[in-house]
């Protein structure tokens, strides 16, 4: 074990419902998942901005499409990007039956409101299907341990969620780590994405673990080399080959995004052990013409020996 992991390590362990949904045409209907499979969702949706508002596009206009859409893929587990409160308080009130982990805790930013304010990477997860073993929050900096911290450049602060869960059915176990990588330093995206790998890299190759998140990165992107040399595997590449997949991000066009070719999948669900993809999709469902964020959402199932 290498100095800097062991230091990484040591500095670790330091450490009413909704109101019914309005009648709307109904999306494209999911295929359920078949028995015994996991099915995980990574969500971008898009934090609540006062500019979006004034577009017919923000939170108040979107919040029913988006929590329908997630409803009617029935998820065991959703990894979201860009959550603020408001949004989080939706998303238990909604989501009655599973538990969010990872919205409370210390600020990312000085900032209260705007795309400056307290987006987190909440965990959602089926109360009825998984126990909660233990869970945790990192900062993807040179200091993982201060709050809102920030290293090589990076545009904001960025974090790591992570829960261990113990299917109650079964006994078995796994770990999910969701994450949403800077936007704008190269150089912040490379040494984050490495700090995900050595800290997962305590666990035995054979643990299982999932890795969701918005990696603002290409699949061909070097970000993704420590990713791929620390033996993790992405489900939709597992399942329709290592190419590009298409854009992810949409600016709430969907696929009449007119950047669209200039654009690739920046989203992802990666895993490692003993766990394998029996499906994986790009979930493209809007009601009446709306979407539910700026982003498509991913989708894998899984089964976990």
């Amino acid at each position: 074990m290498s100095s800097g992991r062991r230091q990484f390590i040591k500095g670790i362990g330091a450490a009413a419902l909704l109101p019914v949904l309005p009648a709307v045409v109904k999306a494209a209907d999911a295929t359920p998942a078949k028995s015994g499979t996991h099915r995980i969702l990574s969500c971008n949706i898009r934090v609540a901005l006062d500019e979006d508002e004034a577009k017919g596009l923000g939170w108040s206009a979107r919040k029913d499409i988006c929590l329908k859409v997630i409803r009617d893929r029935k998820p065991d587990i959703v990894g979201f990007q860009e959550v603020l409160k408001v949004q989080a308080d939706d998303l238990r009130r909604y989501f009655t039956n599973y538990h969010l982990f990872g919205f409370d805790g210390p600020e990312m930013d000085a900032h209260t409101t705007g795309y400056y304010g307290i987006a987190k990477n909440p965990i959602l997860f089926s109360k009825d299907r998984y126990e909660l073993l233990t869970g945790g929050t990192y900062w993807l900096s040179e200091t993982p341990l201060v709050a809102g911290s920030k290293s090589w450049d990076t545009a904001r602060a960025r974090h790591a969620n992570w829960v261990r869960l113990k299917e109650k059915k079964t006994g078995k176990e796994l770990r999910l780590i969701n994450l949403h990588l800077d936007h704008i330093s190269a150089e912040a995206k490379i040494q984050q994405a490495k700090m995900v790998v050595t800290e997962s890299a305590q666990y035995l190759p054979s643990y299982n673990q999932l890795l969701t998140g918005d990696f603002n990165s290409r699949f061909d992107s070097n970000v993704f080399d420590a990713v791929r040399q620390g033996g993790w595997k992405e489900s939709y590449e597992s399942i329709h080959g290592e190419k590009e997949a298409g854009h992810t991000g949409h600016e709430f066009q969907g696929a009449a995004y007119d950047k669209a070719s200039s654009k690739g999948r920046i989203d992802y669900i990666w895993y490692r052990g003993q766990i394998k993809p029996t499906d994986a999709t790009i979930i493209k469902d809007a009601i009446n013409g709306k979407y539910p964020s700026d982003h498509f959402f991913l989708q894998a199932d899984c089964i976990i020996d």
